[in-house]
């Protein structure tokens, strides 16, 4: 059974790999097939007043970085950094920088208040973007003449000569990489830094409990050198074939053009919630709520008994998989570097990255005057387990965001229900009853809270926000009015039990999406979660002291919106949609 554990966890990096590539191997495109830059992104400005409308169509696969616009006033000699109005983005996590950025895709629209500007002057508007495939463009800057008087706005050529002078014609914009070049080092070079990196990994909050506990077992069993240095070894194979496993299926992904680097696991739901849980149970262990995980990390575990370095393999196993959320100093250059090389080079360059993070733990079992200067055993061993289980707690409320920020709140509560249901479940096989009936329910009981947290784990990618939603400003729907397009307003707010009861009967729903694109919808969305004092005054407009507020706008703009009850159906939301589609 263990065995089967073990297995589980060396191969779940690679499972998700291939369900990503599975789902579309073909997806998308070889580096020779990325739009040039003025194609993947297109800004359309116009003027409504006083007001500059910068609209920008980005292609479906491309995205722009939040951070990155800045819109410049030029005068003959000087520049002005302008503060315009942008909207929301999606937050995206970018495992090579470690952190979450805010993008935009498809669609997003910058507004400019130019009420205090000359009548006639230059703007210059710089972006930068990527797309999902993994090519990243070099910032690019554009340049506007804007006549307020008569409206018109004119592209100049000074943006062509711009990119020259910064060394970057727009064609080679296109391949450009975000990160910096760096000056040429030898393989060497990046070996090391690779090792150097494996190292430093080991003072992770995700792998410092795992080598701790692991090197103690030293402390507490008192075998020859030669036991010890084959269970070094023996941890270190673990780690370096699931570092050789992990190599394989970046390169299976990058080959079939899907960006992947280290931590691309932690772009699938399903991965975080599965790890989240893992580091949980792993942090219960550390505190003694359960026990099952100490042999697991080498605390009490006998060496010398048969699997004795069977169980050294899969701990190093068990390091590799904790150590995917992380990364640390040295890590960055070494496998940017491995992934613009041949595969055999790559799988060096990750091999040395495991050498690194398992040598700690081979250098000890080499040196037994380093064992001998490990604490006598004592009752400190089990203090030090139990506080080595707050890192763990730590890197599980981490995972926990990470998963939040992919799928929303909704999901990260439900990931949360799935966590208690885990610990639940421990529990219940802790105080199953000797026999008769009670001993059956109180069994499966436990099964099915297990169950239940796969099922949510398994389903986190239904969490994700529709982000097809428009988000609400007091300008919004009757510039969409304007146009002649009915609008349908959904005013909601996290803390509205009602607001998410009706989103799961009527509005995410199949049908409701259908009858949207059908009759040409768009869908605005107004989140009351945080005060906001232009949705309190719509509220009171429509005599409303809080939330939820549904309201229909037909395409006609002389008519009103026709508001709908506080509890939806499913029928009653597409007939008042079928209804004001016809006014």
């Amino acid at each position: 059974m263990k065995l089967i554990t073990f297995v589980t966890l060396w191969l779940v990096l690679a499972a998700s790999a291939f369900n990503a590539w599975a789902a579309d191997p073909f997806a998308a495109a070889s580096g020779d097939e990325f739009l040039p830059v003025e194609q993947a992104y297109q800004a359309d400005l116009t003027l409504k007043g006083d007001k500059l409308h910068i609209d920008w169509a980005i292609a479906p696969g491309y995205y722009l970085y939040k951070k990155e616009f800045k819109l410049d006033y030029l005068t003959p000699t000087d520049k002005t950094r302008l503060n315009p109005t942008l909207e929301k983005g999606k937050m995206k996590f970018d495992p090579y920088f470690n952190k979450d950025l805010e993008t935009y895709y498809n669609t997003t629209r910058i507004v400019l208040d130019i009420s205090g500007y000359d009548n006639q002057f230059e703007l210059k508007m710089k972006s930068q973007g990527c797309a999902d495939a993994g090519l990243c463009y070099a910032p690019r800057s554009q340049y506007f003449q804007i006549d307020k008087t008569t409206g018109q706005i004119t592209q100049t050529k000074k943006q062509q000569t711009a990119l020259t002078q910064e060394g970057q014609t727009s064609e080679a914009s296109s391949q450009a990489a975000l990160i910096p070049e760096e000056a040429p080092k030898s393989l060497l070079v990046y070996i090391l830094l690779a090792m150097g990196g494996g190292i430093l990994l080991n003072l992770m909050p995700c792998v410092f409990p795992v080598l701790s506990l692991k090197a103690l077992s030293f402390a507490s069993h008192s075998e020859d050198k030669h036991s010890h240095q084959a269970h070094g070894w023996a941890y270190t194979a673990g780690i370096i074939g699931s570092f050789i496993v992990v190599a394989l299926a970046i390169l299976a992904l990058r080959s079939a053009g899907t960006a992947a680097g280290w931590g691309f696991q932690l772009q699938s739901p399903l991965f975080v919630a599965a790890v989240m849980y893992l580091f949980l149970v792993m942090g219960l262990s550390l505190s003694g709520m359960i026990y099952f995980g100490t042999g697991l990390m080498g605390v009490g575990q006998n060496l010398t008994q048969g699997g004795g370095l069977k169980g050294s393999f899969f701990t190093g196993v068990l390091a590799a998989v904790v150590a995917s959320p992380c990364t640390g100093p040295m890590m960055a250059p070494a496998l940017g570097f491995a992934l613009t090389q041949p595969a055999y080079i790559a799988i060096l360059i990750f091999i040395a990255l495991g050498f690194g993070l398992a040598l700690p733990f081979l250098a000890l079992s080499y040196s037994p005057a380093l064992a001998r200067k490990l604490p006598a055993p004592g009752t400190w061993m089990e203090v030090l387990k139990q506080f080595l289980a707050f890192p763990m707690y730590i890197t599980a409320a981490w995972l926990l965001y990470v998963f939040g920020n992919q799928v929303g709140m909704t999901g990260a509560f439900f990931l949360m229900l799935g966590a208690i249901a885990i610990v639940y479940a421990i529990w219940v096989f802790q105080h199953i009853p000797e026999k008769g009936v009670g001993k059956w329910l109180v069994q499966w009981s436990g099964y099915g809270a297990l169950v239940l947290a796969a099922y949510i784990a398994y389903n986190g990618e239904t969490f994700k926000k529709d982000d097809s939603w428009i988000n609400y400003t007091p300008t919004v729907i009757a510039e969409l009015r304007e146009g002649g397009q009915p609008v349908f307003v959904d005013f909601t707010a996290d803390w509205c039990i009602t607001c998410k009861v009706n989103e799961q009967i009527a509005l995410d729903r199949e049908e409701f999406r259908e009858v949207v694109a059908r009759y040409d919808y768009a869908k605005v969305k107004g989140d009351w979660t945080n005060q906001d004092e232009d949705i309190t005054n719509i509220l009171t407009e429509y005599k409303r002291s809080g939330v939820p507020l549904y309201l229909v706008f037909p395409a006609d703009p002389s008519k009103p919106a026709e508001v709908l009850p506080q509890i939806l159906t499913k029928n009653l939301v597409i007939e008042a949609l079928e209804r004001n589609a016809a006014l």
